[in-house]
This record gives C-alpha cells, sequence and structure tokens, in this order.
C-alpha cells in the first residue's frame, strides 16, 4: 500500500511502542518519516532519527527544523511522545504532575508550534495533505483507578486537539486524536513486570476490554496512518477510539461468567 506517498511526517516518541509502530506504518505506506525522540539510537532506517526532550522547546524547534530540511517539508506531525503515571491525586507530589502535563500536553503545544509553519506551506502548496494527529487515551473518557495524573494529561489532549482543529481548520490543516485503550507496549509491560501478580493484572487488563484483549500498537499506527492520509480530507476534530470497545459497550455479563 502507498497511500501516503509523498507524504512527509514527524512523530515524536517515536522509538519504542506505538510511536516506533506508527513511524514504521507510516514508512511502508509510502511516506518518508522522521523520528523525534529522547533516546532514538535505536531507530531503524530508512526512518531519520533526531534527538530531543520535548520539554525543552529550543530542542524540539531545532529538531523539527531539521526534520524539514531532511524530508524537504513536512506535510503530518504526530504527537506521540509521553509518560505514565499511576496513582489518586493524593499520591504525586506537585513535581511530579508538573512534569507529566509538561511532556504530556506542552510537549504537543512545543511541537506543534515549531511544525505549523512547515504544515501551512504544505496546506498551501498541496490541499488536503497537511494533518496533525494527538495520540490522547481512553482515560480522557472513561475514569480509570490509580490514573488520576494521566487521565488529567490526557483528557487535556482531547479539549486540545478540538482547540487546534478549530482555530487551523480554515489553514487547511486537519487535527484530530487517537484514544487506544490499554495497548501491548512497553510501558504496560513494565507496569505488569512491576505489580504483585503480573498474570493476574493481565488477565484484568485484557478483561476490561469489551474485546478481551488489549489493544496492539499496530492497530493504533493504522488509525493514525488513516487520520493522517488524504482519505480523511474531511476528517478534523474528531477522536478515533481503538480500545476494544472499552469506551462505547456496555456488554451484559455472559452465561456462566
Amino acid at each position: 500500500m502507498t497511500d501516503l506517498a509523498g507524504l512527509r511526517a514527524l512523530v515524536t516518541g517515536g522509538a519504542s511502542g506505538i510511536g516506533l509502530a506508527t513511524a514504521r506504518t507510516l514508512a511502508a505506506r509510502g511516506a518518508a518519516v522522521a523520528v523525534l525522540d529522547l533516546e532514538p539510537s535505536g531507530v531503524p532506517a530508512p526512518l531519520h532519527a533526531l534527538k530531543a526532550d520535548v520539554r525543552d522547546d529550543t530542542a524540539v524547534r531545532s529538531a523539527v527544523e531539521e526534520a524539514a530540511k531532511r524530508l524537504g517539508g513536512l506535510d503530518v506531525l504526530v504527537n506521540n511522545a509521553g509518560i505514565g503515571a499511576v496513582g489518586t491525586v493524593e499520591d504525586g507530589p506537585d513535581e511530579q504532575w508538573h512534569r507529566v502535563l509538561d511532556v504530556n500536553v506542552l510537549g504537543m503545544v512545543r511541537a506543534t508550534r515549531a511544525a505549523l509553519p512547515h504544515l501551512r506551506r504544505a496546506a498551501a502548496a498541496r490541499p488536503g495533505t497537511a494533518a496533525i494527529v494527538n495520540i490522547g487515551s481512553i482515560a480522557a473518557t472513561a475514569g480509570l483507578p490509580q490514573r488520576a495524573l494521566y487521565s488529567a494529561s490526557k483528557g487535556a489532549v482531547l479539549s486540545l486537539t478540538l482547540a487546534m482543529a478549530a482555530d487551523h481548520v480554515h489553514e487547511g490543516i486537519r487535527v484530530n486524536c487517537v484514544n487506544p485503550g490499554t495497548a501491548d507496549t512497553p510501558w504496560v509491560t513494565r507496569l505488569l513486570t512491576a505489580s504483585a501478580d503480573p498474570e493476574a493484572e493481565r488477565a484484568a487488563l485484557n478483561a476490561r476490554q469489551p474485546m478481551g484483549r488489549l489493544v496492539g500498537a499496530e492497530e493504533i499506527a493504522a488509525a493514525v496512518a488513516y487520520l493522517a492520509s488524504p482519505a480523511a480530507a474531511s476528517v478534523t476534530g474528531v477522536a478515533l477510539a481503538v480500545d476494544g470497545g472499552m469506551q462505547g459497550l456496555r456488554l451484559r455479563p455472559r452465561a456462566g461468567s
């Protein structure tokens, strides 16, 4: 499939998990892709690896400019960089709240600010190609236990997505987000490993999603690729749930369960 041929994309947090799956999917479908990450050393070719901390505005601006230089411009920005947090509002000190919000929300702001001039040029040169896809979470729309800080940050991402879509629709820049359910990623694996009973915890997470399993990173990447593609030229201000039915379904218990 080469439906993204000719597009130039930058994926933040693209060295592992959902970000790497997204970068690989975009490249496999024909896009030229650069990855911005805190530790991009393991990023495989043909992806362009760039190092930057999304908390550092100067570093982000420099990396975005370098990505645009290498790719010959930017049509697509995928704001994926993010970190997790566990606990209730009582558990985390102010410093943790500042750090998570700085990465998960302001990191998107910094990357978007730096990319907008390039996206505007892309929209003017080739209408329908300029797109931003933010990675949100089911935590933005469902109350999850022990995820107060993380949920607050992803709720902000959802609202930010809608505001950005409204601000930039007349410039020809589409803005959407993908809200994954619990995904089979390195971060979730670390959480499971740290739990008292990893197998029981994984079973509980599987059961929480109506399809009965964790979401695959490649499934999330496919949703991102759709929203980034010309096929979604009339789609903006949308939050696409890829969560095994967790957001919308309310199933009755099955007989014998």
